[in-house]
């Protein structure tokens, strides 16, 4: 998961709190990738890509750890991007500002290394087995997290192969189970970034976007069957496009839940606190 334009909504999509007893305590050899999606939702990026690729030595260097890492990369390198100074802060340009963030190249680098591995990979098992519902779920959200990359975090108009990719990969997984949650947010993401990011004549181009669509899937997807990760990427989706369509109202009982849920996710507390509700009133 994914959502990348906004800080401190953002950032808030990935933070949340590890629920498991014990599972600070782990030691490396005992952990997987769950504990890396732990890290990742509690909003440790950098952490998190790191155990993705440890766990590679025993030879897991599959799907969901390409679509672990590359999105716990892509939040790490908005960390970076945001941590500039403010001379880069007030900087339109983009470009320049990635020029200047030492770490990024790297950041980046390890970025495309797994995009493109995912990428082959679940291509390979799609010509093999074109109704793969969990290789065409993984090729869709790996190339969402590119068109992220590439309009939110770099401001380019780009990516419009992966987008086509994810758009008919994603319509190919819900139309063979309706009821997959993660696929249904992605699908909402596509919808809502043609609709807010392009302008008029792209949007036409790529099919019009529909950002109400979009937030009724994802609104959908949070009342559906699953786990907590993925009812977590529903919640955090949904909270994000009412914050940035400006329905505060609506934002606002999002986040108390999920301050409830996620009482150590820093952003939503920060939310909630602008909002002017204390921790004790959610």
């Amino acid at each position: 998961m994914h959502m990348f334009a906004r800080p401190a909504v953002a950032a808030a999509l990935v933070a949340i709190v590890s629920a498991t007893p014990g599972a600070q305590g782990l030691q490396p050899s005992d952990q997987t990738l769950l504990d890396a999606y732990r890290l990742f939702y509690n909003a440790r990026y950098e952490e998190a890509a790191a155990l993705a690729l440890s766990l590679r030595a025993n030879g897991t260097q599959d799907l969901e750890n390409d679509e672990v890492r590359t999105s716990a990369l892509l939040f790490q390198l908005r960390g970076l991007l945001n941590g500039q100074d403010a001379r880069d802060k007030d900087n339109d340009n983009k470009s320049e500002v990635l020029k200047r963030c030492t770490r990024c190249p790297e950041v980046m680098g390890s970025f495309m290394s797994d995009l493109h591995h995912g990428q082959e990979l679940a291509r390979s098992r799609l010509k093999a087995r074109p109704d793969d519902e969990e290789a065409l779920f993984f090729l869709g959200k790996l190339d969402l997290n590119f068109v992220w990359l590439e309009l939110g975090l770099l401001g380019h108009k780009t990516g419009w192969d992966e987008y086509w990719e994810a758009r008919k990969s994603l319509d190919a997984v819900l139309k063979q189970n309706p009821n997959n949650a993660r696929a249904r947010v992605a699908r909402g993401w596509i919808d809502y970034i043609v609709n807010t990011r392009m302008p008029w004549g792209t949007r036409w181009v790529l099919g019009g976007g529909n950002k109400k669509r979009g937030i009724a899937l994802v609104r959908e997807a949070t009342t559906m069957e699953g786990g907590p990760y993925t009812r977590a990427e529903a919640e955090f989706a949904l909270w994000d496009m009412n914050v940035r369509e400006k329905n505060l109202d609506v934002a606002t009982e999002i986040a108390r839940k999920l301050g409830r849920d996620f009482p150590e996710n820093p952003e939503v507390a920060q939310f909630l606190a602008s909002r002017g509700i204390a921790k004790q009133n959610r």
